[in-house]
């Protein structure tokens, strides 16, 4: 009868250091997740997106045939959408309402997804050379402008001073 008591109370010991063991090993591990935090998906973005600016000013020059452009500003605003692609938004020579552009980006490839242009400026960089066979296509869409849009347009492509 001794022994069993003596083997319950020993049993009863081994459980509750155990049981304080495991209580202080979680509080501890608790504590060292709370010092070493994994960036945010938006924290990682942001890092991607200001590593991808040279690619995104890189290949807006390559679509600036007519060396439109004078500068290149990127808004502060980084945004994920709905599937996942990191959305840089900017514009181009100080005209966000004219000449703005966004960029997609793919996160795990580290690259350009896609690109878009507003309008007026996607205008800018219409290759006319394409059309030198067919003059009246050039022609039709400088008629679509006022005088002093069509000015303007001719200047930004470089075929006006």
């Amino acid at each position: 009868m001794k022994n069993t008591i003596k083997l319950v109370s020993v049993l009863v010991v081994i459980i509750i250091v155990s049981v304080t063991s495991l209580i202080t090993q979680h509080n501890k591990q608790s504590k060292s997740n709370d010092v070493v935090k994994e960036k945010s998906d938006q924290e990682k973005a942001e890092e991607l997106a200001e590593k991808m600016k040279p690619k995104i000013e890189e290949c807006l020059r390559k679509e600036d045939i007519h060396h439109f452009i004078k500068t290149i500003t990127f808004k502060k605003r980084v945004t994920i959408d709905p599937m996942g692609y990191i959305v840089i938004r900017g514009y181009i020579n100080d005209e966000p309402e004219k000449y703005g552009f966004s960029a997609s980006l793919q996160y795990r490839a580290k690259k350009i997804g896609s690109m878009s242009y507003d309008p007026e400026l996607s205008d800018r960089f219409i290759d006319w050379e394409e059309y030198k066979d067919e003059p009246e296509v050039k022609e039709n869409y400088l008629k679509s402008f006022t005088k002093e849009e069509r000015e303007q347009y001719l200047r930004d492509i470089g075929e006006k001073e």
